[in-house]
């Protein structure tokens, strides 16, 4: 008999590293890597290319119009392994990580039709488990089922500051109390949006990682997966 494939959901605020522990777990578990939250940036810089932000006002009827036409997805990477985000084709992982598109993602992540296009998305990719899936919503509007689900948190400054590291590595220009202001805008967004609002599943494990090492992070949350893949195959 074939081990069974669950679907793990790892949800939590910005900048707490979700993506880079997903990624992680995906190749230790050979299951399949998706990072939502790269969707939603990918449709961001769409409309900052369309010149659909006026000031900081988005043209959402133009932006709904447009969804049909816009085609996100994924490729891995051959020398790496890893999964890249793709905008109409092109590899666009540079570009969706900057502070251009971290400023406008929340309010472009809150409109219904964009979290309606991109769940849908998303419940196909996982439909047949064997995926890992990191975003805002996934174990509580995406996968709902999913058997095992974390949430992950940190403190603000604990995450402006990585990502401030993070944007000084890839040489991108940003002052720490500019991240530090997006990532609390981000976070009240994020958790007060109508639809499929940030929040933690009643039955997800919660991790706060502010002074975790990544090994022990990593540990910890292989266990738990091993466990859960152990549990479902005992049923």
């Amino acid at each position: 008999m074939t081990d069974k494939k669950i679907t793990i959901a790892i949800d939590g605020h910005s900048s707490c590293g979700k993506s880079t522990m997903a990624k992680w777990l995906a190749k230790q578990l050979g299951y399949i890597y998706v990072d939502t939250g790269a969707m939603y940036r990918a449709v961001t810089l769409f409309a900052l290319r369309k010149g659909l932000f006026h000031d900081d006002t988005l043209d959402t009827n133009a932006l709904e119009s447009l969804m049909p036409s816009i085609a996100v997805g994924f490729v891995v990477q051959p020398t790496t392994g890893v999964p890249q985000t793709t905008l109409q084709g092109e590899v666009v992982e540079e570009y969706i990580r900057g502070m251009e598109v971290s400023s406008k993602v929340s309010q472009v992540a809150a409109l219904p039709f964009v979290r309606r296009a991109m769940t849908q998305q998303q419940q196909r990719m996982g439909a047949d488990g064997g995926v890992v899936m990191d975003g805002r919503d996934i174990g509580t509007a995406v996968f709902p089922d999913a058997e095992l689900k974390v949430f992950v948190t940190a403190s603000a400054e604990v995450r402006a500051q990585r990502r401030y590291a993070e944007l000084q590595e890839r040489g991108q220009a940003a002052t720490y109390e500019d991240i530090l202001q997006n990532v609390q805008e981000r976070d009240y967004i994020d958790s007060h949006r109508d639809i499929a609002p940030l929040r933690q599943a009643e039955d997800a494990l919660l991790l706060d990682n502010s002074h975790l090492t990544i090994e022990a992070q990593n540990k910890w949350l292989l266990s738990q997966a091993t466990q859960c893949i152990e549990a479902q195959n005992e049923k």
